[in-house]
């Protein structure tokens, strides 16, 4: 686990298959039980996008109510990393699952051009500084952009996504072993190959 504002992104969520039953394991200790005979739904990816993006916009209000520059570069580099991560997940494994089935060429072209956009923020950001002119301009253009996209897929993809057959239980494992992988990922990048070794 990880200190501060680690979310998803910093973490693993293990799928467990114990018996009949696979148990889905969040961070604040509750766990999620799925039975083989119900099968894991459309809400055990859906929920986990839905918690996540709960997760960054807690990040956008934590920055606009902060009053020093350390406490804003700690909640800017947190933001940063859980929506690459989060876009990732979404971009080579949920979105390609989506779009088989939702019918919807359209929408699915504008949501990874929305996170094309949030890229090109994201870039920028990590190259300045908090002292920067327009970093808080930027980081808050980035949060405007993130709270529209979210807005999109939570009234209108997810429920649509969720009422397709998808093959959700497998694309579930898919996103937790994924998430895991990149959640160490992130450990190395953020505190060198020793330190991050030293916390698994």
């Amino acid at each position: 686990m990880v200190a501060h504002h680690a979310g998803w992104a910093l973490q693993s969520f293990p799928l467990v298959i114990v018996a009949n039953e696979v148990s889905f394991i969040h961070k604040n200790g509750e766990t999620l039980m799925f039975t083989k005979s119900q099968g894991v739904g459309a809400s055990s990816v859906t929920d986990m996008l839905r918690d996540d993006h709960k997760k960054v916009k807690s990040l956008f209000e934590e920055f606009e109510q902060a009053d020093d520059a350390t406490t804003k570069q700690r909640i800017v580099e947190t933001a940063l990393t859980e929506l690459e991560v989060h876009s990732e997940l979404e971009e080579e494994l949920i979105y390609p699952a989506i779009r088989a089935e939702i019918g919807d060429e359209v929408q699915m072209d504008k949501a990874l051009e929305e996170h094309h956009v949030v890229h090109g923020l994201i870039g920028e950001l990590k190259k300045m500084k908090p002292s920067d002119d327009r970093y808080e301009a930027k980081f808050t253009v980035l949060a405007e952009n993130v709270t529209h996209h979210i807005k999109e897929e939570e009234s209108d993809m997810f429920p649509q996504a969720e009422d397709c057959e998808i093959a959700w239980e497998a694309l579930c494992s898919q996103v937790v072993k994924r998430k895991e992988q990149l959640a160490k990922t992130s450990a190395t990048s953020k505190h060198g190959p020793d330190k991050a070794s030293k916390k698994q």
